[in-house]
Protein backbone atom coordinates (compact mmCIF):
# COMPACT_ATOMS: atom_id res chain seq x y z
CA UNK A 1 0.00 0.00 0.00
CA UNK A 2 0.87 3.47 -0.76
CA UNK A 3 -0.19 6.64 1.66
CA UNK A 4 0.07 10.35 -0.52
CA UNK A 5 0.16 12.80 2.01
CA UNK A 6 1.01 16.25 3.02
CA UNK A 7 2.89 17.02 5.97
CA UNK A 8 0.74 17.85 9.44
CA UNK A 9 -2.43 17.78 6.97
CA UNK A 10 -5.71 15.37 8.17
CA UNK A 11 -3.29 12.35 6.23
CA UNK A 12 -1.55 12.11 9.78
CA UNK A 13 -4.44 10.12 10.92
CA UNK A 14 -4.13 7.74 8.12
CA UNK A 15 -0.48 7.56 8.97
CA UNK A 16 -0.23 6.98 12.64
CA UNK A 17 -3.01 4.27 11.84
CA UNK A 18 -0.95 2.40 9.59
CA UNK A 19 1.89 2.45 11.99
CA UNK A 20 -0.08 1.21 14.77
CA UNK A 21 -1.46 -1.46 12.59
CA UNK A 22 2.29 -2.39 11.51
CA UNK A 23 0.98 -3.08 8.01
CA UNK A 24 3.81 -2.21 5.07
CA UNK A 25 3.14 0.38 3.29
CA UNK A 26 5.32 3.27 2.03
CA UNK A 27 4.58 7.19 1.71
CA UNK A 28 4.78 9.21 -1.26
CA UNK A 29 4.05 13.27 -0.20
CA UNK A 30 2.06 15.94 -2.20
CA UNK A 31 2.34 18.99 -2.55
CA UNK A 32 -1.51 20.63 -2.74
CA UNK A 33 -0.54 23.78 -4.04
CA UNK A 34 0.87 22.51 -7.49
CA UNK A 35 -0.90 18.99 -7.14
CA UNK A 36 2.43 17.30 -7.54
CA UNK A 37 3.87 14.03 -5.57
CA UNK A 38 7.12 13.97 -4.79
CA UNK A 39 7.89 11.84 -7.84
CA UNK A 40 6.42 14.36 -10.55
CA UNK A 41 3.13 12.53 -10.82
CA UNK A 42 0.15 14.99 -11.41
CA UNK A 43 -1.79 13.99 -8.32
CA UNK A 44 -5.15 15.01 -9.50
CA UNK A 45 -4.62 12.05 -11.65
CA UNK A 46 -4.66 9.79 -8.62
CA UNK A 47 -7.14 12.12 -6.78
CA UNK A 48 -9.49 14.09 -8.84
CA UNK A 49 -10.18 16.00 -5.63
CA UNK A 50 -6.69 16.95 -5.40
CA UNK A 51 -6.18 16.45 -1.57
CA UNK A 52 -5.27 13.82 0.67
CA UNK A 53 -5.39 10.96 1.53
CA UNK A 54 -4.95 8.79 -0.95
CA UNK A 55 -4.24 5.21 -0.46
CA UNK A 56 -3.16 3.30 -2.88
CA UNK A 57 -3.72 -0.79 -2.89
CA UNK A 58 -1.74 -3.42 -4.27
CA UNK A 59 -4.23 -3.81 -7.18
CA UNK A 60 -4.21 0.07 -8.30
CA UNK A 61 -7.38 1.01 -6.48
CA UNK A 62 -7.39 4.42 -4.65
CA UNK A 63 -9.05 5.05 -1.32
CA UNK A 64 -9.92 8.36 -0.85
CA UNK A 65 -11.57 10.65 2.23
CA UNK A 66 -9.71 10.09 5.89
CA UNK A 67 -12.41 8.22 7.69
CA UNK A 68 -12.86 5.87 5.47
CA UNK A 69 -9.39 4.40 5.00
CA UNK A 70 -8.40 4.65 8.54
CA UNK A 71 -11.49 1.90 9.24
CA UNK A 72 -10.33 0.03 6.72
CA UNK A 73 -7.14 0.09 7.87
CA UNK A 74 -8.64 -0.80 10.93
CA UNK A 75 -10.27 -4.06 9.68
CA UNK A 76 -7.45 -5.11 8.06
CA UNK A 77 -5.69 -5.70 11.16
CA UNK A 78 -8.51 -6.15 13.69
CA UNK A 79 -5.93 -7.78 16.41
CA UNK A 80 -4.80 -3.68 16.44
CA UNK A 81 -8.38 -3.16 17.73
CA UNK A 82 -8.38 0.27 16.41
CA UNK A 83 -12.28 -0.31 15.62
CA UNK A 84 -14.97 -2.32 17.16
CA UNK A 85 -16.36 -4.99 14.94
CA UNK A 86 -18.76 -3.70 11.82
CA UNK A 87 -22.30 -4.79 12.61
CA UNK A 88 -22.14 -3.47 16.42
CA UNK A 89 -23.18 -0.81 17.90
CA UNK A 90 -19.69 0.54 19.30
CA UNK A 91 -18.58 0.34 15.54
CA UNK A 92 -21.61 3.00 14.69
CA UNK A 93 -20.44 5.07 17.76
CA UNK A 94 -17.18 4.73 16.28
CA UNK A 95 -18.23 6.09 12.73
CA UNK A 96 -20.17 9.13 14.68
CA UNK A 97 -17.46 10.50 16.24
CA UNK A 98 -15.16 10.40 13.24
CA UNK A 99 -18.05 12.00 11.45
CA UNK A 100 -18.35 14.85 14.15
CA UNK A 101 -14.63 15.69 13.93
CA UNK A 102 -14.86 15.57 10.18
CA UNK A 103 -17.77 18.21 9.89
CA UNK A 104 -17.17 19.60 13.50
CA UNK A 105 -13.78 20.17 14.25
CA UNK A 106 -12.01 19.59 10.86
CA UNK A 107 -14.29 21.84 8.43
CA UNK A 108 -14.40 24.59 11.27
CA UNK A 109 -10.19 24.66 10.98
CA UNK A 110 -10.08 24.97 7.58
CA UNK A 111 -11.02 28.32 6.57
CA UNK A 112 -8.47 29.44 9.46
CA UNK A 113 -5.83 28.60 7.19
CA UNK A 114 -7.08 30.90 4.10
CA UNK A 115 -6.00 34.54 4.20
CA UNK A 116 -9.14 35.49 2.52
CA UNK A 117 -11.07 34.37 5.42
CA UNK A 118 -12.11 37.68 7.12
CA UNK A 119 -11.84 38.78 10.53
CA UNK A 120 -15.51 37.92 11.54
CA UNK A 121 -15.48 34.78 10.28
CA UNK A 122 -12.68 33.67 11.26
CA UNK A 123 -14.10 34.92 15.21
CA UNK A 124 -17.41 32.78 14.28
CA UNK A 125 -15.39 29.46 13.39
CA UNK A 126 -13.43 29.68 16.88
CA UNK A 127 -16.55 30.28 18.72
CA UNK A 128 -17.28 27.23 16.67
CA UNK A 129 -14.17 25.43 18.08
CA UNK A 130 -14.76 26.55 21.20
CA UNK A 131 -18.44 25.05 21.98
CA UNK A 132 -17.33 21.57 20.05
CA UNK A 133 -13.85 21.49 21.87
CA UNK A 134 -16.62 21.65 25.05
CA UNK A 135 -17.88 18.18 24.44
CA UNK A 136 -15.14 16.72 23.44
CA UNK A 137 -13.77 17.47 27.17
CA UNK A 138 -16.93 16.27 28.39
CA UNK A 139 -15.96 13.05 26.51
CA UNK A 140 -12.33 13.05 27.82
CA UNK A 141 -13.91 13.17 31.36
CA UNK A 142 -13.90 9.51 32.39
CA UNK A 143 -11.86 8.18 29.71
CA UNK A 144 -8.21 7.83 28.58
CA UNK A 145 -9.38 7.72 25.03
CA UNK A 146 -12.13 8.91 23.01
CA UNK A 147 -14.30 5.47 23.04
CA UNK A 148 -13.17 4.54 26.96
CA UNK A 149 -9.82 2.97 27.64
CA UNK A 150 -8.50 1.83 23.96
CA UNK A 151 -6.63 4.08 21.64
CA UNK A 152 -8.81 4.47 18.26
CA UNK A 153 -8.92 5.98 14.58
CA UNK A 154 -11.09 8.27 16.18
CA UNK A 155 -7.78 9.49 18.35
CA UNK A 156 -5.78 9.36 15.75
CA UNK A 157 -8.45 11.90 13.67
CA UNK A 158 -8.58 13.88 16.38
CA UNK A 159 -5.05 14.27 17.39
CA UNK A 160 -4.41 15.48 14.00
CA UNK A 161 -6.70 17.80 13.63
CA UNK A 162 -6.29 19.39 17.56
CA UNK A 163 -2.44 19.37 16.38
CA UNK A 164 -3.45 22.69 14.39
CA UNK A 165 -4.41 24.86 16.85
CA UNK A 166 -1.52 26.31 17.60
CA UNK A 167 -1.01 27.29 13.66
CA UNK A 168 -4.15 28.95 13.78
CA UNK A 169 -4.11 30.90 16.85
CA UNK A 170 -6.98 28.33 18.56
CA UNK A 171 -6.75 28.30 22.42
CA UNK A 172 -7.26 25.23 23.88
CA UNK A 173 -5.60 25.78 26.86
CA UNK A 174 -8.89 25.68 28.98
CA UNK A 175 -9.24 22.51 28.05
CA UNK A 176 -7.75 20.27 30.55
CA UNK A 177 -9.01 16.66 30.08
CA UNK A 178 -8.00 17.88 26.18
CA UNK A 179 -5.05 18.70 27.19
CA UNK A 180 -4.09 15.66 29.01
CA UNK A 181 -5.45 13.63 26.14
CA UNK A 182 -3.23 15.51 23.63
CA UNK A 183 -0.15 14.55 25.94
CA UNK A 184 -0.75 11.56 26.55
CA UNK A 185 -1.77 10.71 22.30
CA UNK A 186 1.77 12.33 22.24
CA UNK A 187 3.89 10.12 23.54
CA UNK A 188 2.39 6.90 21.46
CA UNK A 189 4.78 4.96 19.31
CA UNK A 190 2.83 5.82 15.80
CA UNK A 191 2.66 9.27 17.15
CA UNK A 192 6.11 9.67 17.33
CA UNK A 193 6.61 7.91 13.48
CA UNK A 194 4.15 9.36 11.76
CA UNK A 195 5.60 13.06 12.56
CA UNK A 196 8.74 11.87 12.95
CA UNK A 197 8.32 10.44 9.38
CA UNK A 198 6.67 13.66 7.80
CA UNK A 199 9.21 16.23 9.36
CA UNK A 200 7.46 17.30 12.48
CA UNK A 201 9.43 16.03 15.34
CA UNK A 202 12.89 15.45 15.01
Amino acid sequence: MKLYFSPGACSMASHIVLFETGLPFTTEQVDLRSKRTAGGADFTQINPQGYVPALELKDGTVLTEGPAIVQFLADLAPASNLAPANGTLERYQLIALLNFIASELHKNFSPLFDPQTGAEAQQQRRAALGKRYAHVEQLLSDNDFLTGASFTVADAYLFTVSNWAGRVNVDLSEFRNLQAWLSRVAMRTSVQQAMRTEGLIR
